[in-house]
């Protein structure tokens, strides 16, 4: 338990610190939403919380599209943690904009599903829509698995409702 309090202390200090230091250049999303959404064995299905964090000054053009870093964590109601960092990607349709992603990062499964492993594979997409000045509300479905490199292999899907402030 402290090992887990320690890397989201960490992470968050990292988080923090590029806030100030790029200060205009953020664009900080929280979101929440239900972890194991179809839940076959019944049992581990509950809400989750998280925070991600993406640089726009950090987006790349290239042949495939709009990409960018993006790091961020989640805790469940059964208090299994996820940290991730990986690359979005970002294609807008007027107001609207459509975000895949891919990120590695790190489960503990607290009291909560057992993945199977420690390294777990996220894939995403949101939609976004842009409602003010530098502010998105959005929806995203997500899974999460481990490519069966783990003991196990049950995988997870999850759906979020988003808010996104660039500051």
């Amino acid at each position: 338990m402290k090992i887990k309090f320690l890397i989201i202390f960490a992470l968050s200090c990292i988080l923090i610190k590029s806030v100030v230091a790029d200060e205009g250049n953020n664009d900080i999303s929280v979101y929440t939403g239900t972890f194991d959404l179809i839940d076959k064995e019944g049992d581990d299905k509950t809400t989750l919380f998280g925070i991600e964090h993406k640089n726009p000054n950090l987006f790349r053009d290239t042949l495939l599209g709009n990409f960018s870093p993006i790091s961020g964590g989640f805790v469940t109601g059964s208090r299994s943690v996820y940290l991730y960092t990986g690359v979005e990607g970002q294609y807008g349709i007027g107001p609207i904009k459509i975000l895949p992603s891919f990120s590695p990062g790190y489960y503990d499964k607290g009291n909560g599903k057992d993945l199977g492993s420690v390294l777990e594979f996220k894939s995403e997409i949101k939609i976004g829509f842009d409602l003010l000045n530098n502010t998105k509300i959005g929806y995203s479905y997500s899974h999460i698995s481990n490519n069966d490199w783990g003991e196990r292999n049950p995988g997870t899907d999850n759906q979020q409702i988003t808010f996104s402030k660039n500051f």
